[in-house]
């Protein structure tokens, strides 16, 4: 009986402590189903991540096209990024790397052969 109690108590405490980091995931998103977050020090605030599709007859279908985050703290201005663009598997399909403007709060990243049916999640790194 003890052991049944001890794994009871076990379970609940790893649930707690598995829910507990899922609820401090800040990426937001209109349009993709899931997101990554990567905690920059420069970035307190939540990014928004939305892209449009376009059409591209080599795919077949759509690609992913443009990806804007809108939000971006000027803290973040001018630090190396990269943007990942991932599957139901969590598989990379494509990633983008560049430097964030040094103005404004947003920074627009362009796919170009990434089929915008696959994409379920975006992962965005700052910095470093």
């Amino acid at each position: 009986m003890k052991r049944i109690i001890g794994v009871i108590v076990a379970g609940v405490i790893a649930f707690s402590g598995v829910y507990a980091l899922a609820a401090s995931l800040s990426v937001t998103s209109n349009a993709l189903g899931a997101g990554v977050s990567t905690v920059a020090a420069c970035q307190g605030a939540t990014l928004n991540a939305t892209y449009v599709p376009s059409y591209q007859a080599g795919l077949p279908g759509y690609s992913a096209g443009t990806v804007t985050l809108n939000g971006l703290a000027s803290s973040c201005y001018g630090v190396p990024y990269k943007v990942t663009l991932s599957n139901g598997s969590n598989i990379s399909l494509g990633e983008v790397t560049g430097t964030t403007p040094t103005s404004g709060t947003t920074l627009v990243v362009t796919f170009t052969t990434v089929n915008a049916a696959s994409v379920t999640g975006v992962a965005v790194v700052l910095g470093g």
